[in-house]
């Protein structure tokens, strides 16, 4: 897992920058369903989970590379989908001192899992998973 999750960091960072959040989703969701075609997504062992994140967490720590949350989050959501794990990428926005930001998490079973503290409560996140950025309003 720790060797998938090394990869595939790059890879999402790549496809983030030259293809654009909506293609990269879209690529990522088609490739996790592949596997699990034919079956229904179900919750495995929080053992699973935790060692899923523990090997991303790995991977972040010993690349010589940092990454957002989008790619870290976009990475462990595809790597617990690949497994059938029922795990839902979030993604939240905020406006403090008249600044946008926008912040992305994974969430499995009502919690976030590659957050250390509750940052993503600071953040009204969207309710569902988004294949596509919102439209721009004319």
């Amino acid at each position: 897992m720790f060797r998938r999750a090394a990869i595939l960091l790059p890879l999402v960072r790549w496809s983030l920058r030259l293809r654009g959040y909506g293609k990269t989703f879209t690529s990522l969701q088609k490739r996790a369903q592949f596997q699990t075609r034919g079956t229904e997504i179900r919750p495995e062992p929080r053992e699973a989970v935790q060692a899923t994140c523990r090997m991303v967490r790995a991977a972040l720590r010993y690349s010589l590379a940092q990454y957002t949350c989008l790619e870290e989050s976009l990475a462990l959501w595809y790597l617990l989908r690949k497994q059938g794990i029922a795990a839902c990428l979030r993604i939240g926005v905020r406006k403090e001192y008249g600044k946008f930001e926008a912040h992305a998490w994974v969430e499995y079973g009502g919690e976030a899992l590659n957050q250390d503290e509750a940052m993503h409560r600071h953040y009204a996140a969207f309710e569902q998973d988004l294949p596509e950025p919102p439209a721009e309003q004319p």
